[in-house]
């Protein structure tokens, strides 16, 4: 089916997340180097990323941390320079394409606020704050296919994580493009997932000519 949504994950797809955790690095009072090294290890088990803070600070709640950090001055942010600087030319070119462009993943409202902020050139800016459910939940992308307003095999996620972003999506029916960037897309790789992505980018730069090539074959097939 030819592909008229594209969809983006945003840590580590769009906007690249050194910066934050970084800062966490600094709020806990751990070297950045030591704590980067224990995120890769937590991955590389298959746990969750949350369990790096505990591992420094048993019983830490990040949902309280972000608040305290917030009232301390020092909240949890990005901007326009921690965007990928492949990001907001991939998702202008597509949008010039005529195909509906959303932005979708786990974040706070906070962060949603920013995304907004930027002036992104998109149709749509979900999160999971505003959406009240997250990614892998599979209710998560079926509300990505109602905002696609059109079929779920029309609608491509793009996402560096198999085990949030593809394989969930895959099981909704959504096509999807892994991008190899990010601590997620170099540690974790079960066997058969990232086969099954219609494309598996090292950039966003390669997308629109990919999503091109792809509908102008529907397209011809079609005729035929």
């Amino acid at each position: 089916m030819r592909i008229e949504a594209v969809f983006f994950d945003v840590g580590e797809t769009l906007v690249d997340e050194t910066h934050e955790y970084g800062t966490w690095a600094d709020w806990l009072g751990v070297p950045r180097h030591t704590f980067s090294a224990v995120f890769g290890a937590v991955l590389a088990r298959g746990g969750d990323y949350r369990e790096v803070f505990q591992h420094f600070r048993p019983g830490f709640d990040l949902t309280e941390e972000r608040e305290r950090r917030a009232r301390a001055g020092q909240p949890e942010t990005f901007g326009e320079e921690n965007l990928y600087p492949d990001a907001r030319p991939c998702l202008a070119e597509l949008k010039a394409m005529g195909l509906r462009v959303g932005v979708a993943g786990n974040q706070t409202a906070r962060a949603e606020r920013i995304l907004r902020s930027l002036d992104l050139p998109v149709d749509v800016i979900g999160t999971s704050d505003g959406w009240g459910v997250e990614k892998p939940d599979r209710r998560f992308f079926e509300r990505v296919v109602a905002e696609a307003g059109c079929p779920p095999q029309a609608v491509l996620y793009v996402g560096d994580r198999i085990d949030n972003d593809i394989r969930p999506a895959l099981e909704v029916g959504l096509r999807t493009a892994l991008v190899r960037r990010g601590p997620w897309a170099h540690i974790l790789d079960p066997a058969g997932v990232a086969e099954r992505c219609l494309f598996r980018i090292d950039a966003l730069s390669e997308l629109p000519g990919l999503v091109r090539k792809h509908n102008s074959e529907y397209e011809a097939g079609a005729r035929r």
